[in-house]
């Protein structure tokens, strides 16, 4: 099946492409479609419904989306669904080393260093037909940037048991431990079910 990703980000559609190995990921732009929303919903479930149903409309092809994001226990639960957007002034967004140096620097000398990924996946295949799943990954947020792999929060996320960042890990053990993977699995199940 060809499943359009609400995204136009690349790395996030290298990642679907290994979680949904037995569909072809799209992109916006692969199908002529200029694709954009505006993340404003209160919940990670209400920005990735947003998003897929805004994508089907202009489609009317199945769609997945996620919208995902990194709370941190000792931050009362920031950046949250404000993940991609923590620190940014006057609009302007942080490229990702800066607003992962700006994280540290709001825990910097916090001895409980707790947290958890979130996603939160949605896939819509007719507009009053869609299936969501929302996992997390729990672990902690290390002293500073570790691993070349991944993106995001990635460098900073180090899961336990393995003494390693999510970016320090290799693509296929990431996609079975993520939020994302395990969300992923959630949503391929409906599909090998006959969606």
């Amino acid at each position: 099946m060809d499943i359009i990703l609400a995204s136009n980000n690349k790395h996030k559609h290298d990642e679907f492409a290994r979680l949904f190995p037995g569909h072809r990921i799209l992109l916006p732009k692969d199908v002529g479609v200029d694709f954009s929303f505006e993340e404003n919903g209160k919940t990670f479930l209400e920005n990735a419904l947003g998003k897929a149903m805004t994508l089907f409309a202009l489609v009317k092809k199945p769609v997945v989306s996620d919208d995902s994001g990194l709370c941190v226990d000792a931050l009362g639960g920031e950046p949250g669904i404000f993940s991609s957007r923590y620190g940014a002034t006057d609009g302007k967004l942080l490229e990702t080393p800066q607003r992962n140096d700006y994280l540290l620097s709001r825990i910097r000398g916090v001895a409980d260093r707790k947290a958890y990924f979130v996603c939160c996946m949605v896939l819509v295949l007719e507009e009053s037909r869609f299936f969501t799943a929302q996992e997390t990954v729990h672990g902690e947020i290390c002293e500073s940037p570790r691993g070349e792999h991944g993106f995001g929060y990635d460098p900073l996320f180090v899961i336990p048991g393995t003494g390693k960042t999510i970016a320090e890990l290799p693509d296929a053990k990431k996609d079975l431990l993520s939020h994302r993977g395990r969300a992923a699995r959630r949503i391929a199940a409906v599909l090998e079910n006959g969606a």
